[in-house]
């Protein structure tokens, strides 16, 4: 082959690279969206691919560098995605127009991953029937049953800390409070004594920590699973189930059997699941035991890893700021002072300013960095004379939106009094989206935030928390994991109080 022929053939495989990755490229202009400049291979993730900048920091970016424009089009490679920044654009996607913007858009992977046909990613014909009967689970009647359960796991995190404290009063609160999430969801969602305080080879603890820090061989997994959805079916037929797969099957599976053969019944999450089983059918699809298995997956993944986070953030901005810490433990004290052993699920409720802290938490530090949604026809929005396609990619930043200034003044000081009854009305109902909202809003939510109230009222009445040596200040994101959380874990000084 002469040298011309190469360096043509060369030229025509740049050129065909070249198209690949920038063909649509005018996307964005041709519908009057204003947005940053691609990069061929790249988009306008460069950074985020190449680990220089999180996903959270990029959105938050864009977000700030066209502050004035409702909407900003980008491109993850060569996907077009449409950020939305107006708050009543917002309150359309997720609220009054659902039925258009009702998917969040993630592929579902029967064969390569089971796990991935659970009600977070499934599309409305699915979810909808499915959402209707796992629904009751969470309601408030369910969770005051769940009290005594729950307050059991928080006496046992209490115990754990005061062993711990005995042998040293530094401690890493983040795999404290995971723990006690893990146990909290096992006894109350699956009727399992999971013991990861008391048990330092948990396999729940261990399978939740892969799920959020995956090793090496799951992130190229989900790196594929991502870009390439074809390649990876393909691979679904040829790769073996993962771990996590395998197991959360395994013990859903087990845990229907056993309490089918000895007719054990608990108003729980694994009983709902045998009643769906033990239905005809549920719409148009069948309930086979991995879908069952990934509904138990997604409760178990999301309630315990966003329920600790929650607390461990908390807990860091109560030692750093110990008068807050004293008014909230007055508060509890005061609480236990009416109540005494009658202490109730009420009671928890009524704690405004544990209220406040929690929220504010969330608000600072939510446990997401957008909110995902594709539309199921072409949609024009309000006022404008913007039209997507069917089928296109809509984020919502609420990561960015919790930071705007014009909406949080001073965004990086840590104020519960932003959720004072009268500020939150000035507010828009838009401007506050930890768990989303509209019709599709997390269906864990009330499980989780109480969780996380029954666990940090218990921590502060019996313990003061303070920074140590090993404190990060400021607080550093761990950028590697799925949900917005400290890197390297949160080391606190905690001591007993002594209440004799």
């Amino acid at each position: 082959m002469e040298p011309f022929e190469i360096l043509c053939g060369i030229a025509a495989i740049i050129f065909i690279l070249y198209y690949y990755f920038t063909w649509n490229f005018d996307f964005w202009k041709s519908r009057g969206v204003r947005g940053p400049q691609p990069i061929p291979g790249f988009g306008n993730v460069k950074d985020v691919i190449l680990g220089k900048m999180s996903l959270s920091r990029y959105l938050e970016k864009v977000y700030n560098d066209y502050r004035d424009e409702p909407f900003i089009g980008i491109f993850d490679v060569t996907t077009p995605i449409l950020i939305i920044k107006d708050l009543d654009l917002i309150k359309d996607i997720l609220i009054k127009d659902f039925l258009v913007f009702g998917e969040r858009g993630y592929n579902i992977h029967e064969k390569a991953d089971p796990l991935s046909q659970n009600l977070f990613n499934l599309d409305l014909d699915t979810w909808r029937p499915l959402r209707t009967k796992l629904t009751p689970v969470f309601t408030s009647r369910k969770l005051k049953e769940m009290f005594v359960l729950i307050s059991e796991c928080s006496d046992h995190l209490v115990d754990y800390l005061e062993k711990l404290v005995k042998e040293t009063n530094t401690i890493e609160c983040h795999e404290v409070t995971a723990k006690y999430a893990t146990d909290v969801i096992g006894n109350c969602a699956f009727g399992i004594e999971m013991d990861a305080l008391a048990n330092e080879d948990s396999e729940f603890r261990r399978i939740g920590r892969d799920v959020f820090r995956p090793p090496l061989t799951h992130r190229i997994r989900n790196t594929i699973k991502e870009y390439w959805p074809k390649l990876f079916d393909f691979l679904g037929h040829i790769v073996p189930d993962s771990e996590i797969t395998s197991f959360f099957t395994r013990v859903i599976v087990d845990t229907m059997a056993y309490r089918e053969k000895h007719n054990i019944v608990r108003h729980d999450f694994v009983n709902t699941l045998m009643e769906l089983k033990n239905s005809d059918k549920l719409g148009d699809f069948d309930l086979t035991d991995s879908l069952l298995a990934a509904q138990a997956f997604i409760f178990f993944a999301a309630g315990y890893e966003t329920s600790s986070t929650a607390m461990t953030n908390v807990l860091y901005e109560l030692a750093l700021n110990q008068k807050m810490q004293d008014r909230l433990r007055d508060e509890i004290d005061q609480e236990y002072l009416k109540h005494g052993n009658d202490f109730a699920y009420k009671n928890v409720l009524e704690m405004v300013y544990l209220d406040k802290i929690v929220k504010e938490g969330l608000r600072k530090y939510p446990p997401g960095r957008y909110i995902p949604r594709r539309t199921t026809s072409s949609y024009t929005f309000n006022n404008t004379k913007v039209t997507i396609p069917k089928g296109q990619k809509v984020w919502i930043p609420f990561f960015a939106i919790h930071n705007d200034s014009n909406i949080y003044p001073k965004p990086d000081v840590f104020d519960p009094e932003r959720f004072d009854v009268e500020a939150v009305q000035k507010r828009h109902p838009m401007s506050y989206l930890p768990f989303g909202d509209g019709p599709r809003i997390c269906i864990g939510l009330r499980f989780a935030i109480y969780q996380v109230r029954v666990g940090l009222l218990k921590i502060i009445r019996n313990f003061k928390v303070e920074p140590c040596e090993k404190t990060q200040i400021p607080y550093v994101i761990d950028e590697t994991n799925i949900i917005s959380s400290p890197k390297g874990g949160i080391y606190l000084k905690v001591t007993k109080i002594n209440r004799d």
